[in-house]
């Protein structure tokens, strides 16, 4: 790896790690591509991502910095006030409780099938082409039958955990975190907006835990691509990422998410060919 690969890397991760199309498989893809992948070491590449992600962290971080402040204000307000009366909380404060609720789902299973998640078989080709086949589906299905009327303050705790389970799945590569969650928003009736902000927010404790837990038991070997490359990746991830997140907002105020279905129906059909073709690594 170099320092223009690194940057490469960091467009990539950035820009699909927000819309609905998988950032890990395409990330995985170039590094299949690219060489970059020790078949060795593969858990070496799941670290590099997941140190990666505190760019796209930081991204969403920032473009949600006053929500964060106000939910986070409005939900100590009412603890003091109500103690654990959840029913007399504020919308600000019900909605801090929904990401709470919703993350669960997503730390059960993360430690639950981490040597699975850290494994080879997470970086196969084919799994990552069914994923992004399947999940192209679903979306498909939600839009033809989501009422779309609903708001991320709306939310109930069931919702959150339905939603929070979605998120669960994007441990498999090529279902993609915004993907799923999406998915899980639109079937519950959220409109298109508001299922995406959800889903950005319920991205926040998932992909911090993840990252500060690849930094406190960060293999070795993750240094073959350097260290360098790694922080140049993770700021170009970030100023990327949050251009996504404006871009990916915007679009769903007036678009539905069908441009993501074509795309993953046509990049999984083609992971197929190719590898049906020997011409590309399984």
């Amino acid at each position: 790896m170099n320092p223009w690969i690194a940057v490469l890397l960091g467009i990539v991760q950035g820009a699909t790690e927000f819309l609905p199309i998988s950032s890990t498989a395409h990330l995985t893809l170039s590094g299949k591509v690219l060489g970059l992948i020790n078949p060795a070491h593969p858990e070496a590449w799941t670290a590099f991502i997941a140190v990666m992600q505190l760019g796209t962290l930081a991204a969403v971080v920032v473009y949600f910095w006053r929500d964060l402040v106000v939910m986070t204000t409005a939900l100590l307000r009412d603890l003091r006030a109500h103690g654990l009366g959840f029913a007399a909380y504020g919308p600000d404060s019900r909605l801090a409780l929904a990401i709470v609720v919703g993350t669960i789902p997503v730390v059960v299973i993360g430690f639950a099938f981490k040597d699975i998640i850290e494994g080879v078989l997470t970086k196969t080709t084919a799994v990552m082409a069914a994923s992004l086949i399947g999940l192209a589906l679903l979306l498909w299905l939600a839009e033809r039958v989501s009422r779309h009327t609903r708001t991320a303050a709306e939310l109930t705790w069931v919702d959150a955990l339905i939603i929070g389970a979605g998120q669960a799945l994007a441990l498999i590569p090529g279902s993609s975190r915004s993907g799923t969650t999406l998915t899980a928003g639109l079937f519950l009736g959220l409109r298109r907006d508001d299922a995406a902000r959800f889903s950005f927010l319920l991205s926040i404790p998932a992909v911090f835990a993840s990252g500060v837990f690849e930094m406190t038991r960060i293999d070795p070997s993750v240094f073959e691509l350097g260290v360098g490359n790694l922080i140049i990746a993770t700021i170009v991830s970030g100023v990327a990422g949050y251009a996504a997140i404006a871009w990916l907002l915007r679009y769903l105020r007036s678009n539905s998410t069908m441009i993501f279905v074509w795309y993953r129906l046509a990049l999984g059909i083609l992971l197929y060919v190719l590898l049906s073709q020997g011409l590309i690594d399984p």
